[in-house]
């Protein structure tokens, strides 16, 4: 590798049109990645708690004196501030690259309350107060069939989205076409996109995990090696549709879970919101930096999963699952399941400091 790139992640985005975001707020790891060249982060409940965990002593002094300056908030009122805080944070790290790229990159996402699901007007709302946080922020909201309702509205409203919870084409078809509908509202009105710059994820290892748990499930006989692919199949799908329909989204890969996961979208003009192990063992690796976006799944691997496992054909194919669908699609409930219990176990770590446990010195 030349000398001129500080590792494998920054040569990437040097050569081509692949960005990278760190995937988390953690003021460390950050600061790593913005060094190796990636122009946004994000966060989520799962994210914030186990950032918590490893910083606390970075926030713990704050998060006794928000408990202090608030007498009559209740533990969520001061989680809540705790979150809109750390995702500032990271925002400041990546102010310059905001600057830099008028906008385009340089974001921080911040998570909707994911316990708001099924309440369009409550994202909705919660995504234009987030986005008021400060100028390089980006709001997630999830791919629900309220979600949906409240992507266009929040487009529609200036906020800059990063559609999450999602798992499929289809599910990355309805986003693209609402944030079409939210721009276009918009600009009729003489509103200015100019600087919006919305995302849809695409959680490529959280696909892999549901594909495998229903071939356990359901005995399903097929090669074990062929279930990695099928993340990495769905969103090789929805970027050539993408493409091929000029959407203004751009799409974004997160959820890793092998180095496939970065390697094979090398070239596309996406993200790779890659957590700080990942990138530390894609930079140690011996893999060729090289364009693979283009390249397709095997035939042979894409036409046993489609045969064989329903719910990833329902992924793989464009009109495989309804709006309707996507509340009840396997990948979006076990995910919603672990978003609401992070939450619920970050406002149990701010409760310990409202309310330290007697019985313990």
């Amino acid at each position: 590798m030349s000398n001129e790139y500080k590792s494998k992640l920054h040569q990437i985005t040097q050569q081509y049109p692949t960005d990278y975001w760190n995937d988390s707020c953690s003021f460390e790891e950050l600061t790593y990645a913005v060094e190796n060249g990636a122009v946004g982060a994000t966060t989520n409940p799962t994210i914030v708690f186990n950032v918590l965990k490893k910083e606390m002593h970075l926030w713990k002094e704050r998060i006794l004196c928000i408990i202090s300056e608030n007498p009559t908030w209740d533990e969520v009122d001061i989680t809540w501030q705790l979150i809109e805080e750390m995702a500032v944070a990271g925002a400041n790290l990546l102010e310059p690259a905001y600057d830099l790229h008028s906008g385009k990159k340089g974001r921080l996402s911040i998570q909707t309350n994911p316990a708001y699901y099924r309440n369009a007007e409550a994202i909705a709302r919660q995504a234009l107060h987030f986005s008021t946080l400060a100028p390089n922020m980006q709001v997630k909201i999830p791919v629900t069939k309220a979600g949906i309702q409240a992507i266009e509205e929040a487009t529609y409203n200036g906020v800059s989205v990063n559609a999450t919870v999602s798992f499929t084409v289809p599910q990355a078809l309805a986003v693209a076409e609402a944030v079409e509908r939210g721009l276009d509202r918009r600009a009729a009105e003489g509103k200015s996109i100019e600087t919006m710059s919305p995302v849809c994820t695409i959680m490529v290892g959280r696909t892999d995990d549901w594909v495998k748990v229903v071939a356990k499930r359901d005995g399903i006989d097929i090669d074990p090696d062929y279930l990695d692919w099928a993340g990495i199949a769905c969103v090789k799908e929805a970027y050539r549709l993408y493409q091929q329909r000029n959407y203004r989204s751009r799409l974004l890969v997160a959820a890793y879970r092998h180095l496939g996961h970065v390697s094979e979208f090398i070239g596309g003009d996406l993200i790779l919101s890659i957590p700080y192990e990942w990138q530390l063992k894609f930079n140690a690796s011996d893999i060729e930096v090289c364009e693979r976006m283009s390249l397709p799944v095997d035939a042979h691997i894409l036409e046993a999963l489609c045969q064989k496992i329903p719910d990833f054909r329902r992924a793989y194919e464009e009109d495989g699952l309804t709006v309707d669908e996507f509340d009840t699609y396997g990948a979006t409930v076990r995910t919603l399941r672990g978003f609401i219990a992070s939450a619920h176990d970050l406002i149990a770590v701010v409760r310990d400091l409202m309310l330290p446990n007697p019985d313990v010195k």
